[in-house]
């Protein structure tokens, strides 16, 4: 270098060793003018290639990019002025040193790039450059030292030795700056980007570099977010990359990629390995084939991301051994008094430097990281989504929807848990490896002693960890049951209150739960065995090393700089060491999820090929040809040997007793079942209405729409069709109405029509009809088949398969298939089938009503005379009272009272008086205003809210509360013990180093040793006690809170349930609970540590250098300000995250129930992109979420940077009175500062997000319950009621105060013994008055009196226990068939088989392997409508009351069955009370009585035969039937 310069490149006399230090001309001339040319030239390449990868469009040529490149030519001329003005020195004669030349030639070169940079990055799109503003940066620093040097030397010599070359420096030095200064600003927005129509896009798309550095792009919404609570439309839009469509379809490539390649393997194997299959079965099995792995999908897909934060993390870990290095040449300064000031303030300087670039590098790498894992997750959601949509019934079974839905949360978002260790894995022995070797510099061997014991811990952190894995697991056993049961809870909860079997499943759940809180229990002591080693650790090994370092050799002297730089050492050593345990438990639970979301990825899908589309034999429009089916491989087939052709257009029916496959063949057109043989053709498009109507939670239109566009013409002709105009005019918002989840305030009949509407609005070629009129009451039926399916009806022409129980409607059929066993009995048309006199005659024979046939011929070919009169029964029918208990508007009371004052005239006259008013139909310009008003009122299910502002202090206090006043006094004085303790420690260890510097040996080291060791365990022995204090209390806490919300809702009112989704009661069951059981107290014992940790860092700065106090309140000041900032904006950032994320869910199991009726009407594509926009949705606020972290990451450790820069500006400023070790203590404490800053604001702001679950648990505490279950004052006498008299005296009802009367005034005595039939429209109240005599709808006015005793007055369950009945909807449990026919396990096996036999079971159970203990799946799905409903038959069998009640129990059941169940009823209950509401009138011609109701009152109540005889209503019904 020397000769380059022609003079000495380095003078330490000249640059160290002085009070006014400067560098040789040389070393300025030469290295510090390179630095920055070395620097761009080496990022040049991989900036360029960054830059032909990502182009965004070219930025026209503005007015600051003219202004850039200007100066960029300015100072390539500058430069090259230097250059020229050295030759012209050479040629006349004066001799310069090569530097003159190489440097002017190098920095003008450098410049000309930079120049072409900054054109090149507006063709690229590049709006603000990173890359040129260090450049510039880099410039103006090393232009800095020359700018003082040449004017000092000027002053020092009074002249200018070179002008020329002094004016140069100067105007290069101002164009530096200068470009520096612009280079700050951004350029447009690029031309030609896709044009951005967002209202509200990121502002980080187009952030500048140093806005991106600093996260400056959030503070906006930082602001607003403090101003007013954050609304949805406050959430900039998602950026291209980060969009569902994008991040989905790149893992989906990936994945498929990796299928290709097994699938090849695979192929691979079975060809090449058949062979030698003896040598195979010596060695163990045949080679597995390889499965196709997802992890290798998420590695291609991320790998780039995960490259880009091993880059940052692994400055981040180097910088993070340079303060400990500055730490101890400080300690050095302090220690020697003649070392020039300047020393010192440099060290301050260059602290604070290393500091704040950590801060940046480590926030950029977060920022990347948790970028990369929500993609991943929103990737993982949409690939599950879309596989859950192809995946075959058998796979189906295997995971019930909320093991499904799982997938989607729960193993997701381990992704993003695991996200920030990730890197660990690399990084933690990195670190390691350098902490010891600096330790090695500083302590020598006796480090090894510390170091072992480090090592020595982690097994036992290990084994903590391991255990609590186990643990983990067992509880994650224990919450599935809890919450699967709990669901199955919610969904029957009517069927439990009304056989009062609520206190069997409460116990049920509480043992469940008694388990989980006892691994709580566990797993909390665990945690603080964890808490103690993790704070100890650091202490102990510190202890060791330094007992040793100190008593090997009695030369050994411990002064300040060994001990605090090993103090500061062992912490960064304590952080990877640490997180190992947490990495491997996260790990673990990581790869369990990958392999079981690679499991369900890897299930089979359905055939798309298995029905054929394109080709099928002339005019017809389905045939299958020798077909086997199964819903299962490993099943026996459901369906063989089918041969059936339906001609095109035809009409066609298929008949035949329950379980016969009439279901599984409708299936099995829709391509919905494995196909073992045969072949399926299906010409043209397919609608599909299914037994079970599928309904979505959306508005009434949009569910008949179903994505179609709409066409009113059309749309009208369909609801006309399917009866459902006048179900509009008494929904409160109309069309707009939003229906509940899986149309909950919808009766049965209109979920079946809304969902045949959807099939007649498709205008489909085939139409699928799985029994849809079997949910609707006769004439309504009768008006569907006309209007619709029929010769007559609206699909006349098309090819429509009936699956169907009724008939009165055979004879219209152009073609009937019987099916008996799964395979096809007989085919051909009505009077064909009739003379076969074959299974099918019989049949009919058997099950139609005592007629002719000829008559039965007739009576089905007529048609209701008069219209009118039929649109009036229609209106009757939709006034349906099963929407009562759900709607909450009395809006919709008002409209119905008018349509029953318009029908009163009817009921009384007959004809239909009624026309003109039916027949006004609104305009459609009335209509949509109609809709407009009724869109507010109409919404079911009230939006749940979202809690604004602050958490209320009472949430605080009902936690404190729950958890003991004791415990938590207790809590935060063992803490202030603690803290007390680590000070005492440091400050003695601090007084112990600073004995170095007396010149005296050490000779009492073991005292030293002694008290030093004894402060610090007892910190540990206080940590420890204070961790189990907390967590006991905190799992006291979650029980009382559990207990309180179960036996609350368990005692809930049937109305509640009817009015809140089951989701939003199982959420605080399960969410919720789950917050207070596991992550409430482990956040609270992180706050107080981290609070006491910076109070006392604090305490020990201020103590040590009290000039720090002044600066004190300005830091604490900006910290507070910050913090309350971040805390507004991040709770609402959370907030909206959890709201947005239960309709992603919601959406999903909505999906996976309806995924048949999507496939059938081929939507799967909608239905993803409906998925996607959910997810969306969601990610709008995950994502400046993540960035409201970073802002305030970026902002607290600047904070934290400034108590380390003025802790060690005030060391050096008061030098003179301050000790080696006092110095040493207070930097050390400063240096852990920033990190304990940082966690107390995400603790704190975690807590007030997560405390929010105990309200939300204490909100559904306290809602009103429903009557005591025992009233003990006054409980029945034995063996009541032993006449089972039934009497309403002057009895009136409403479903909620402030609704209209459903029953009024009725008065009426069944006597013991009668069997009366209770008949009347839908809506007129018949099932209201089953749901009184339970209680579950309590009087508004009179009594119901059971012999003789009032039922108001004894206890709920006293009353339910004695009453039976067989309700509507049969609801199973998933239990053995043991529990669910006798939970209380009252009756003996014999009972049992008795009861099946009766209820015809007995074939069916027998034939299982378990028999009695034969699983029933959730809701029953593993049997039939008809043998679920059978199941209840055999329930009231045993229970054996005095009074029977009969909710329209046999609808959904065949003829046959129906027979069964009546037959049975006859024989059995022979003695006792009957209430039937019947819909199939032959069930009750025999009945004692009839009660017919209308509007709530009585109108009839007489024998059949009398009421036929007097012609009113009964007579009416009885004719419609066929009966009279």
């Amino acid at each position: 270098m020397d000769a380059l310069c022609g003079s000495k490149f380095w003078d330490a006399n000249l640059s160290v060793h002085t009070d006014n230090p400067d560098l040789t001309p040389c070393f300025q001339n030469s290295l510090l003018a390179w630095v920055p040319c070395i620097y761009l030239w080496a990022v040049l390449p991989c900036y360029l290639f960054y830059l032909r990868q990502c182009h965004r469009g070219y930025i026209i040529l503005s007015h600051l990019s003219r202004l850039k490149t200007a100066l960029g030519v300015l100072l390539w001329c500058v430069s090259w002025a230097d250059l020229f003005y050295t030759f012209h020195g050479l040629i006349h004669g004066q001799n310069s040193a090569p530097v003159f030349f190489v440097t002017p030639l190098l920095v003008g070169v450098t410049m000309l790039l930079a120049t072409l940079l900054i054109q090149y990055e507006r063709l690229q799109g590049v709006q603000s450059s990173g890359v040129l503003i260090i450049f510039w940066f880099l410039c103006v620093v090393c232009a800095i030292v020359p700018f003082r040097s040449k004017i000092l030397s000027a002053v020092a010599k009074g002249k200018i030795s070179d002008l020329f070359r002094f004016t140069t420096f100067y105007i290069y030095f101002a164009l530096v700056l200068f470009a520096l200064i612009l280079s700050c600003f951004r350029e447009k927005p690029p031309f030609f980007s896709p044009k951005n129509v967002d209202p509200n896009p990121s502002p980080e798309v187009s952030a500048s570099f140093l806005s991106r550095l600093s996260f400056w792009w959030f503070t906006k919404m930082a602001i607003l977010g403090y101003r007013r609570p954050l609304e949805e439309q406050d959430l900039w839009s998602l950026k291209e990359e980060d969009r569902s469509k994008m991040v989905v379809d790149r893992l989906m490539e990936e994945w498929k990629k990796q299928q290709k390649r097994a699938e090849r393997h695979k192929a691979a194997v079975a060809s090449g390995k058949r062979v030698s299959s003896e040598d195979v079965g010596l060695l163990g099995g045949r080679p597995r084939p390889r499965e196709p792995s997802f992890l290798r999908a998420v590695l291609a897909t991320y790998g780039s991301s995960i490259f880009v934060s091993i880059c940052f993390k692994l400055i981040q870990d180097l910088l993070s051994f340079v303060n400990p290095q500055l730490l101890s040449i400080l300690i050095r300064f302090i220690s020697n008094p003649v070392a020039p000031t300047w020393w010192g303030f440099l060290l301050a300087g260059l602290m604070f430097v290393s500091s704040l670039m950590q801060t940046l590098f480590l926030h950029q790498y977060f920022q990347c990281v948790f970028e990369m894992a929500l993609r991943l997750r929103t990737a993982i959601i949409g690939v599950i989504y879309r596989k859950a949509l192809v995946i075959t019934s058998a796979a189906k079974r295997e995971s019930t929807v909320g093991e499904i839905v799982n997938l989607m949360s729960v193993d997701a978002q381990r992704f993003v848990d695991l996200a920030p260790f990730l890197n660990l894995l690399w990084s933690a022995p990195l670190q390691i490896i350098l902490a010891i070797y600096f330790l090695w510099q500083t302590l020598g061997p006796s480090i090894l002693a510390g170091v072992a014991f480090m090592v020595l811990l982690i097994p036992l952190n290990g084994a903590v960890a391991m255990k609590m894995r186990a643990l983990q697991v067992e509880q994650m056993k224990f919450k599935d049951s809890r919450i699967k049961l709990m669901s199955e809870i919610l969904g029957g909860i009517k069927v439990l209150k009304l056989y009062a079997w609520e206190p069997i499943f409460l116990e049920k759940v509480e043992g469940i739960r008694e388990g989980e809180l006892r691994i709580l229990r566990q797993s909390a002591y665990l945690q603080a065995i964890a808490t103690f080693t993790w704070i100890c650790t650091p202490f102990l090994v510190t202890l060791t090393t330094l007992g040793v370092f100190v008593s090997l050799d009695k030369n050994n002297v411990l002064d300040a700089e060994k001990a605090f730089v090993s103090v500061s050492l062992f912490n960064i050593l304590k952080i990877p060491l640490n997180m190992l345990p947490q990495l491997i438990s996260s790990l673990i639970q990581t790869s369990v999820s990958l392999k079981r979301i690679q499991h369900f990825l890897s299930q089979d899908e359905l055939d798309p090929h298995c029905v054929e589309r394109k080709i099928i034999a002339p005019g017809y429009a389905v045939t299958v040809h020798n077909g086997t089916f199964t819903w299962a491989q490993d099943l026996p087939p459901t369906l063989h040997s089918l041969d059936i052709q339906v001609p095109k257009g035809a009409l066609v029916a298929v008949v035949g007793p329950v379980g016969c496959g009439k279901s599984s063949l409708v299936s099995a057109l829709l391509g919905e079942m494995e196909k073992l043989e045969g072949t399926v053709c299906v010409k043209g498009s397919v609608a599909y209405v299914p037994q079970q109507a599928w309904i979505q939670n959306c508005t009434l239109q949009e569910n008949i729409l179903f994505g179609r566009a709409l066409d009113p013409s059309r749309y009208q002709r369909a609801l006309e069709a399917c009866a459902l105009l006048a179900d509009l005019e008494v929904l409160p918002g109309g069309d707009q109405t939003e229906i509940g989840e899986k149309g909950i305030n919808l009766s049965g009949g209109q979920r079946q029509r809304v969902s045949l509407a959807r099939a007649v609005y498709s205008e489909a070629d085939l139409f699928l009809l799985d029994d849809p009129l079997s949910a609707v009451d006769s004439h309504v039926a009768k008006h569907i088949f006309d209007q619709v399916i029929g010769p007559e009806g609206v699909l006349a022409g098309k090819t429509r398969v009936l699956v169907t129980h009724s008939i009165s409607f055979l004879p219209q059929m152009d073609l009937i298939i019987v099916l008996a066993d799964g395979q096809v009995s007989e085919v051909g048309p009505y009077p064909a089938l009739l003379q076969r006199s074959g299974s099918f005659a019989n049949f009919l024979c058997n099950y139609a009503p005592d007629k002719d046939k000829e008559n039965l011929q007739e009576s089905s070919k007529t048609v209701l005379e008069d219209t009118d009169d039929e649109e009036v029964l229609l209106i009757e029918d939709t006034l349906s009272n099963h929407t009562d208990l759900t709607d909450n508007e009395p809006v919709m009371y008002e409209v119905r009272k008018q349509f029953m004052r318009q029908l009163s005239v009817m009921s009384s006259e007959g004809e239909g008086q009624a026309r003109p008013v039916l027949r006004r139909r609104p305009g459609s310009a009335e209509k949509v205003v109609q809709a407009a008003e009724m869109k507010a009122s109409g919404t079911l299910i009230q939006e749940e809210k979202a809690e604004i502002g602050t958490v209320k202090l009472s949430v605080f206090w009902d936690y404190a509360k729950a958890m003991g006043f004791y415990t938590i006094v207790a809590v935060c004085l063992l803490y202030s013990g603690q803290s007390a303790a680590a000070i005492g420690a440091n400050v003695w260890l601090s007084a112990w180093t600073n004995e170095a510097t007396v010149e005296r040996p050490q000779n009492n080291t073991s005292t030293r040793l002694g008290v030093y060791a004894a402060l610090g365990i007892l910190q540990g022995v206080l940590v420890m006690v204070s961790a189990i204090t907390l967590t006991v209390g905190s799992v006291q806490a979650a029980r009382s809170l559990h207990q309180a919300l179960l036996h609350n809702k368990m005692r809930s009112p049937q109305s509640f349930f009817d009015t809140t989704p089951s989701g939003r009661i199982l959420n605080r069951f399960s969410k919720d609970i789950y917050v207070i059981d596991e992550v409430l107290a482990p956040t609270i014992l992180m706050l107080l540590n981290s609070f006491y940790n910076s109070i006392s860092a604090l305490v020990v700065v201020v103590v040590s250098t009290p000039l720090f106090a002044v600066v004190t309140l300005p830091l604490a000041v900006f910290y507070i300000v910050v913090q309350r900032f971040y805390v507004a904006t991040s709770r609402q950032l959370k907030r909206l995250e959890s709201i947005s994320r239960s309709p992603i869910y919601s959406h999903f199991s909505e999906t996976v129930t309806g995924s048949s009726v999507i496939r059938a009407y081929g939507r799967s594509q909608d239905f993803n992109a409906i998925s996607d926009a959910k997810v969306d949705t969601n990610l709008r606020s995950s994502y400046p979420f993540i960035a409201s972290n970073r802002w305030l990451g970026v902002r607290v450790e600047f904070v934290g940077n400034c108590v380390v820069f003025f802790a060690a500006l005030f060391a050096v400023i008061g030098r003179n009175s301050l000790s080696p070790g006092l110095v040493g203590l207070s930097v050390s404490y400063a240096l852990q500062i920033t990190l304990t800053l940082t966690w107390m604001i995400r603790m704190m702001s975690d807590l007030e997000s997560n405390i929010v679950a105990v309200e939300r648990v204490k909100e559904y505490s306290k809602t009103e319950t429903e009557a005591p279950w025992v009233v003990e004052g006054s409980r029945p006498p034995t063996g009541w009621p032993l006449q089972g008299d039934v009497e309403f005296r002057n009895y009136s009802v409403r479903y909620r105060p402030g609704l209209e009367l459903v029953l009024k005034n009725l008065s009426l005595r069944v006597r013991g013994g009668e069997k009366v039939g209770i008949v009347g429209r839908t809506g007129a109240g018949k099932s209201s008055m089953t749901l009184c005599l339970f209680r579950i709808l309590e009087a508004a006015e009179g009594e119901i009196r059971i012999d003789g005793l009032n039922v108001a007055d004894i206890g709920l369950h006293d009353l339910r226990s004695q009453l039976t009945i067989i309700p509507q909807d049969p609801i199973l449990f998933s239990a053995s068939l043991r529990v669910n026919l006798d939970p209380f396990e009252y009756h003996s096996e014999e009972d049992l088989w008795r009861a099946l036999e009766l209820s015809h079971l007995h074939a069916f159970v027998s034939s299982q392997p378990e028999g009695l203990d034969f699983q029933c799946s959730e809701g029953g799905e593993n049997l039939s409508v008809g043998q679920r409903q059978l199941v209840c038959l055999a329930r009231a069998l045993l229970r054996k009351s005095r009074i029977l009640v009969l909710d329209e129990a046999t609808a959904a059941i065949d003829l046959e069955t129906d027979n069964f169940i009546q037959a049975t009823i006859r024989t059995q209950f022979e003695g006792c009370t009957v209430l039937t509401i019947a819909h199939r009138l032959n069930t009750i011609m025999d009945y004692t009585r009839v009660l017919v109701l209308d509007k709530g009152t009585v109108a009839e109540f007489d024998s059949p035969t009398n009421l036929i005889a007097a012609r009113g209503i009964f007579y009416g019904m009885a004719r419609d039937a066929g009966l009279a």
